[in-house]
This record gives structure tokens, C-alpha cells and sequence, in this order.
């Protein structure tokens, strides 16, 4: 099966995330999507971070009534922090029957030299980017490079958050299971 992987902190989640996903699932041969939740991204401060479980809880009720999209915990027992070769290599050994691939937006991919072992992803994985404002792909060293014009909304887990912080609705930034959890944990007021 071909399972798009999409790695993130998704602090929290949001509907743009999940109009990416589903966008791919229609217009590319990925038949699901596993939102890997990252524990600890190596490029990201720990301390802004909800609790991965919270995290990985909020992904799961965005996503329970489709069954196309999956949310991990799979780095959750890896070394940390989250190496993304680290992952692929773990979810190649322990699911074979599956081939992998990369989902991700242009400003993640521009920052993709700085990862570890770079080029064995770039060379060995399909990688969908979905572009990004202000972040476009002029040239691309990355064989298996797939660039989608996903339907985009300007919104982002740090506006979300800050909306919290200001005592702001976030209703309909994320799915309605997801806001009500968010409420009701007081997840994200300083």
C-alpha cells in the first residue's frame, strides 16, 4: 500500500492540515495518510510544545471519521529528538508490505538540506510538497520531488495558539471535536 507519511508537531492540528491531506489523498495514487506526530522536532523549542499525548489525542479526533488518515505515535519510542531517516528506516523494517513516502509544505522542504542524511531521503523517497507563500521551489536536487498546489489556507499551529493566548475563538480553525478539547483541557493559555 502506498501510505504518505505527513511528520509534524501539530501544535495542534488544524483544517488546513487536514485539507492537505485530503487533497493528496484525491489527486495523487497515496491511498493513506499517516500524521506522524513528531515528540521532538530537532528545529523546534521543546518548551512551546503541548504534551505529545495531548497532541497525539487532538490528532486522532480530527481525524477518527476517516479512516484514509492514521495518526502515529510511532516516534514516541524512538530515540529523540526525531530524525525523519530514523523513522523511515524503523517504519521500512517493521511494515515492508508498505511503501513510503514524504508529505510536506515548501518551507519544510527548503530547510530538507539541513536534515540528517538528507540526500538518502531526497534520493529514496517520494517526497509530495504542497507550496507554501513566500517559500517557492526554484531548483531541486531531489529526484522523486512531487509539487502539489494544494488548496492553502493562511493558517498556522502558532496563530492558533496565539489566538488562544489573546482569549480568541479558534472555532473553526480546527475540527469542532478538536476545539471542544482544546476548551476543555485549557490546552495552549500562558
Amino acid at each position: 500500500m502506498k501510505i504518505g507519511l505527513y511528520f509534524g508537531s501539530f501544535n495542534p492540528v488544524h483544517v488546513a492540515h487536514l485539507i492537505i491531506a485530503n487533497h493528496i489523498l484525491n489527486e495523487t495514487g497515496i491511498e493513506k495518510i499517516w500524521f506522524i506526530v513528531s515528540p521532538q522536532n530537532p528545529f523546534k523549542n521543546e518548551s512551546t510544545l503541548l504534551n505529545e499525548y495531548h497532541r497525539l489525542h487532538l490528532v486522532r479526533l480530527a481525524t477518527e471519521n476517516d479512516n484514509r488518515i492514521k495518526a502515529s505515535e510511532i516516534e514516541f519510542t524512538l530515540p529523540r529528538p526525531s530524525y525523519t531517516v530514523d523513522t523511515l528506516a524503523y517504519l521500512a523494517e517493521k511494515f515492508p508490505e508498505h511503501e513510503f513516502s514524504i508529505i510536506m509544505g515548501s518551507d519544510s522542504y527548503q530547510n530538507l538540506p539541513k536534515w540528517k542524511n538528507a540526500e538518502l531521503i531526497m534520493n529514496n523517497y517520494d517526497l509530495y510538497v504542497y507550496l507554501r507563500p513566500g517559500f517557492e521551489i526554484k531548483n531541486s536536487d531531489a529526484p522523486r520531488l512531487h509539487l502539489l498546489k494544494a488548496p492553502l489556507l493562511e493558517l498556522t499551529s502558532t496563530h492558533i495558539r496565539k489566538t488562544i493566548t489573546e482569549g480568541k475563538s479558534i472555532r473553526y480553525m480546527v475540527p469542532e471535536s478538536v476545539f471542544e478539547e482544546i476548551l476543555k483541557g485549557g490546552y495552549y493559555k500562558k
